[in-house]
């Protein structure tokens, strides 16, 4: 079955910057929609905060837009999402799926990569 592994994440002081990777087990070609998104502690859904098309267009949620920026690389089917000037509120564990999620050949979600601010 094909799988997302998220990793990058860590623990980061607040200013501080991440690049968070999402590889998947099969390809991501012909996926028109990926998506990052996280789930905040408390939080019991995933929150959608980017997305990039085949094409390369990108969109961002409010809360991360002028600090993030998601790029895919369908060659080695890796997602990426870079997060600048990390806040407290950045604290989540931090997801890839397809948009809309577990479409195409995925249909299960990675186990994610915990990105924690904190100083």
């Amino acid at each position: 079955q094909a799988q997302f592994v998220e990793s990058g994440g860590g623990l980061v002081q607040p200013g501080g910057s991440l690049r968070l990777s999402c590889a998947a087990s099969a390809s991501i070609s012909a996926i028109p929609t990926m998506a990052w998104l996280r789930q905040s502690p408390g939080n019991q859904q995933r929150d959608l905060i980017a997305t990039i098309t085949t094409g390369g267009r990108a969109d961002y949620a409010d809360s991360v837009k002028g600090r993030a920026t998601i790029s895919r690389d369908n060659a080695v089917n890796t997602v990426y999402f870079q997060l600048n000037s990390l806040k407290l509120e950045d604290t989540a564990v931090y997801y890839c799926n397809t948009w809309p999620p577990l479409s195409g050949a995925f249909h299960s979600w990675g186990s994610g990569t915990q990105v924690t601010v904190s100083s």
